[in-house]
């Protein structure tokens, strides 16, 4: 199967003369799975449409938009797999060095702020065409939020970007149906458009909702949100007990003259859905236009996805919003046929990097009953305690492993995604055999602080939890083997006396520090809520928030040299003092 066109000679190549859909986008065109415009962009293609793809066009002009022609259908919009803030600058507000979504790993390849400034240029060179936003930027972005980077609230994004549609989550069933209803001649500014799970649309201000629809929640307004914590806090709150695919209502909130419809996510993928979707035809390859390799790619090659969503509920990240608290697991066929696939690659080595999900151990866990997906309101099945209702069974983990590593031309299995220790604890038979067989040095876990008040305001498990995990590890490990601890500093409710206790901890635990994260506030969290309002949104108690770049800087150091002195374990690598991987939980 060939790559999607990105120029008009690959379109005439194919017999075509005009693309049905163009996503832009701006990260390198990578056919892989772990890049959202290609899977996008092959699900369409398995529809029929015929798809092309602009890959981090010049913005500064129009005429990188204009390379594939007017489309039938529409454009598709995406800043890429990571908020194109996040991906330009650190926590200290400063130019990253790289971005390693471009090939080379140059930075500087896609705008700050990418759907509107991709969107806006494309109105000015098709007016009139139906523009799409989509992607993890535009989930964060739907509603009114804050912006660290300008340290203020800024408007939902469709009132900045001249789009007419945006798709939140994970986009797969909402992009293919707004392709049918345009395929049939239906226009995208009619009212039947407001209904579609899992987007939003502007309209005037009077006008209601979808015939047929439940009455939207009505949020407070942008201004009113931009003028008042309170305000801003009881708007995070609905959205949050709203957020439900099942039952969560739709959102209306105004901004000037007009108003904001959003509709409930998506629902969840079943596994064979999402199994066909991991088993299109994808090339697992940067386009071949690029002479340099793409970083980000490197990373994922040989890895594979078992999973979507996850309930660990942390406040600081972005999977409530974008992925949800459902998951959604593939079957052990499918992934077992997606390691034939790669075993009978000419470049495979046998080595199956990765497989795994947000968080890897959540694969095939789920409620006991359907009230996850029917009604439950809770942002997290894990915290402050594991919920009775939780599945915890992660034997389906090791059945799926077990399949997988049997395949013929597979040698090794190992799993790179982190796992949640809290959850971990509760089957040692997954810890004895994922330590035995399926890591190599180290296994990432994330235990993000020791203090009691920072690790409420992150909704994190107890520190004893952490604890009972380490020495579980430590007595099932082989010698060289160690953890990596994901941990953050600044976070919400952390004082320089909390960095302080957390570097005791990590030296009285003989634990070194390999990846180091000052807190960034990621738009639509609650961390980010409680970073800008000083309050926890959910209770409206005070928080205390580290907010002079000093000070964070101080709590960064602190976490960065908390190992120095300390003999590493065996095998341990010496510990790297960067940032962790940009939107990592």
């Amino acid at each position: 199967m060939a790559f999607l066109p990105m120029t008009a000679e690959e379109m005439r190549a194919r017999g075509w003369d005009q693309c049905d859909v163009v996503l832009v986008t701006g990260d390198a065109y990578v056919d892989h799975p772990s890049f959202g415009a290609a899977v996008i962009g092959r699900v369409l293609e398995a529809d029929g449409h015929r798809v092309g793809i602009i890959a981090q066009p010049d913005w500064r002009g129009t005429a990188d938009f204009m390379r594939l022609g007017r489309p039938r259908l529409f454009f598709g919009v995406t800043s890429g797999n990571i908020d194109s803030m996040l991906h330009h600058y650190t926590a200290a507000k400063k130019l990253r060095r790289d971005d390693p979504y471009s090939p080379g790993g140059r930075h500087g390849l896609r705008p700050n702020r990418a759907l509107i400034v991709y969107a806006n240029r494309l109105r000015q060179a098709f007016p009139g065409v139906p523009i799409v936003l989509g992607g993890i930027e535009a989930s964060l972005r739907r509603l009114a939020h804050y912006d660290y980077w300008d340290d203020a609230v800024r408007r939902p994004v469709l009132f900045d970007a001249k789009a007419d549609i945006l798709v939140h989550g994970m986009g797969e069933a909402a992009v293919r149906e707004i392709a049918r209803r345009l395929d049939a001649g239906r226009r995208i500014d009619d009212a039947g458009f407001r209904g579609i799970p899992g987007t939003a649309v502007v309209v005037p201000g009077a006008a209601a909702g979808p015939a047929g629809s439940a009455v939207p929640v009505e949020l407070p307004s942008f201004e009113e949100v931009r003028d008042s914590a309170g305000a801003f806090n009881r708007a995070f709150a609905v959205a949050c007990r709203e957020a439900n695919a099942s039952v969560g209502r739709p959102l209306s909130q105004r901004c000037g003259g007009r108003q904001l419809l959003v509709n409930p996510p998506a629902p969840p993928l079943c596994s064979a859905a999402l199994d066909r979707i991991h088993e299109l035809p994808f090339r697992r390859a940067a386009h071949p236009s690029y002479r340099e390799a793409v970083p980000a790619l490197e990373t994922v090659r040989w890895s594979m996805i078992s999973h979507r969503g996850c309930y660990g509920g942390c406040s600081f990240c972005a999977l409530y919003f974008h992925q949800g608290p459902v998951i959604q697991s593939r079957s052990i066929d499918s992934l077992v046929r997606e390691a034939a696939a790669l075993a009978a690659r000419n470049d495979f080595r046998g080595t199956i990097t990765d497989v795994g999900g947000p968080t890897a151990n959540m694969y095939g866990t789920n409620c006991r009953s359907d009230r996850r997906d029917r009604d439950c309101r809770r942002r997290s099945c894990l915290a402050p305690r594991v919920c009775p209702g939780l599945k915890t069974d992660q034997f389906e983990s090791i059945r799926m492993w077990r399949a997988v590593a049997s395949v013929p031309g597979v040698k090794r299995l190992f799993v790179a995604s982190g796992v949640r220790h809290d959850l971990a604890l509760r089957d040692r038979r997954y810890l004895a055999e994922l330590v035995r067989s399926h890591i190599g040095g180290h296994l990432k876990v994330a235990p993000e602080h020791c203090s009691p008040r920072v690790l409420t305001a992150m909704n994190k498990p107890e520190v004893g939890t952490f604890l009972e995990f380490l020495e579980a590890f430590r007595q099932c490990r082989a010698q060289e083997q160690y953890l990596v601890p994901y941990l953050i500093s600044s976070h919400p409710g952390c004082g320089y006396g909390d960095m302080l206790a957390l570097r005791e901890f990590l030296r009285r635990h003989r634990l070194r520090v390999e990846q180091v994260q000052d807190f960034i506030p990621l738009p639509m969290t609650a961390s980010a809520a409680m970073y800008h309002t000083r309050r926890d949104p959910f209770t409206g108690e005070k928080v205390y928030v580290e907010r002079d770049p000093a000070g964070k800087q101080r709590q960064w150091r602190l976490l960065a040299t908390a190992g120095d002195g300390l003999p590493r374990e065996d095998g341990q690598r010496p510990v790297r003092k960067g940032k962790r991987p940009p939107g990592g939980a």
